[in-house]
Parts: C-alpha cells; structure tokens; sequence
C-alpha cells in the first residue's frame, strides 16, 4: 500500500510538471511568429502576401483574429488548438491537421522500430564485448560503434543509398511505398519494409553506440559485484549466474537509456527522413522550411514536441515499476 501511495505522488507530481511544460510549449509557439519580424501576412500566406488586394489582406486578418489584442489573440489560438482548426497549408492546400495526420504513421513506424532494433542488438553485442573483455572482438567492436557514433546520419544514408540501392538495386532509394500500384494485403506490407529498410539501418547504425557501451559497462560493473561471486561461491551454474544475476541486473541502466531515448526518436528520425524522402513528420518539417511555409513549420514543431513530452512522460511512469530503487530514492528524499 505505501508503495503504491508513493508511486501515485510520483505520478501526480510528474503530471503537474509535464502539464506546466505543455503550456509554456504552447505559449511560445503562440509567441514565435509573432515577435518576428516583418508582415504578419508573411508569414501566414508566404511569399504571395504582396499580391494580396486590401480586402483579402483585411479578410486574412480576421480570419486569423490578427486584429484583435494579443490576449484575444491567445484565447483563440488556445481554442483553435483544442478544435484542431489548424489553418491551411498554403503550398499543399491541404488542412495542416490533414497533412500531419497523414505524416504521423511513417514517424511512428520508423521511429519505434529503429529503437527496438537498435536496443536489443545493441544490448545483445555490448554482452558478447563485456563477456569476452580484451578480446579482439571486444576491441574491434569498440573501433566500429566509436566509428559509427561519430558519422553523421545523412552521411551514412548516401553511403547506404550509393551501395544497396544504387549499385545493388537491392531496395529503393525514396518513398515509404511504391506508387502508382494497388498492393494489398501482405504484398502492401512487404512493400512498406522494403521502403522501410535502408531509411531504418541508418538510424539503427547511429543508436547502437548509446546502447553498446551502457551494456558493456554496466556488465563490467555487474561481474565485480560482490553478489556474483557469492553466487559462483555457492557453486551455481554459469547459464544461472550469467541470465539470474548478471543479465538481469545489468539490462536496468540499459533501460534507462531506452526511456530516455524514447523521448528523442521522433526528433532524431527528421535528417533521415529528408535524405530517404520519407513522408514523416521530419519530410514535412524540412518542405515547409524550403517553401517558407510557416504555420505548417509551427505547428509541425509543436506536434513533434507534444510526442517529445508524452513520450518522456510514459517513460517517467514506466521506470519506478521497473526498478523500485527509484521510488525508495524519491520516497527518502
């Protein structure tokens, strides 16, 4: 029961934080457009503002409540956001919610793979460097993820692209689908990995280092532990000692980093997506930079940042259930 009561405080304490965090996202993404400088108009409807006649420019205005205070301005924006009344991509033509919707699913898709993939492989070769310590193994791992962790993502993709698309015509170099074809069933879902493998290896390749050296570091904590050799002392099997004691203690800090990686994915995956043309949120972010398309670029960020908090705040929850040493440090402090 105190545990539970304990892990309840943490939760409303998190939840109040992450609220207040959500409104100073919202504000300042109420705030930005309008402390830049230049015509508002500019930045709502581009580079075509000039040609606008004084009774469109009027009509943009109170559509977007610009002639009111700023404090109106807020209420309505507020609403807006609530209502998901987003506005209108000037360059898509499209509803902005429309368009991000539409984008979310890819991100999603990449994203959580990529951080699947890279946690367990990573995980999985951070053991075999920490049990075979000083090998050449180990040392060649080391070189390689130091290697890979240094190499920036759009760097990697154009080598992947120019190798396994280019000169193997293994698998395609844009897209997360083919177009102009009809595929159903499992022919659509091969057809979403096959787009989906080069843009993922290359994410894969840049998260495995975080998880590489926390497994072999905290395995190479682990096996010095005094309980490690109590238990070879009891005689135990090593197949008991290695998954019972050492496996399952040293996974913990692994997860840390899962949790807080889990936070940034959706950040990380926009180079990515550019350089592989990937419709995900990232492709989006970077068209509207290109086009000068402002309220898709605001609220592009803010959607990315809304994933951010609400991915942080699922990982806060997750954690002291994982390991319960967090709840005792909280509880004492």
């Amino acid at each position: 029961m105190q545990t539970r009561f304990i892990l309840q405080r943490l939760r409303s304490r998190k939840l109040i934080q992450y609220l207040i965090l959500i409104i100073l996202i919202v504000t300042m993404n109420f705030l930005l457009p309008r402390l830049l400088p230049g015509n508002p108009l500019a930045f709502l409807v581009g580079e075509e503002a000039w040609s606008l006649t004084s009774a469109e420019k009027e009509a943009v205005l109170e559509k977007y409540h610009l002639n009111k205070p700023l404090l109106v301005q807020y209420l309505y924006y507020l609403k807006d956001l609530v209502t998901f009344n987003w506005g209108d991509s000037y360059t898509k033509k499209q509803p902005i919610t429309q368009v991000l919707w539409a984008a979310v699913p890819w991100t999603l898709l990449l994203a959580f793979s990529n951080l699947l993939i890279a946690s367990v492989l990573g995980s999985f070769l951070g053991a075999m460097a920490a049990l075979k310590r000083k090998s050449r193994l180990d040392v060649n791992l080391l070189l390689v993820v130091s290697f890979i962790s240094s190499a920036p993502s759009f760097w990697i993709g154009m080598i992947l692209i120019s190798v396994f698309a280019v000169k193997l015509d293994l698998f395609p170099i844009y897209g997360a689908y083919s177009l102009w074809t009809d595929y159903t069933g499992l022919a659509r879902v091969y057809d979403i990995l096959w787009h989906l493998f080069l843009p993922l290896a290359t994410l894969v390749i840049l998260s495995l280092s975080g998880f590489f050296l926390t497994m072999r570091y905290s395995l190479l904590e682990v096996l010095g532990e005094d309980f490690v050799l109590m238990a070879r002392a009891k005689g135990l099997s090593d197949k008991i000692i290695k998954y019972r004691y050492i496996m399952r203690n040293a996974l913990l800090p692994v997860f840390t980093i899962f949790m807080m990686d889990l936070g940034y994915i959706f950040s990380g995956a926009i180079v990515v997506e550019t350089v592989f043309s990937y419709p995900g949120i990232g492709r989006i972010m970077y068209e509207a930079v290109i086009a000068r398309d402002y309220p898709l670029l605001q609220y592009s960020f803010l959607l990315i940042s809304l994933m951010v908090i609400l991915a942080n705040y699922i990982a806060d929850l997750i954690y002291p259930i994982i390991d319960p040493r967090v709840v005792k440090e909280n509880a004492a402090s």
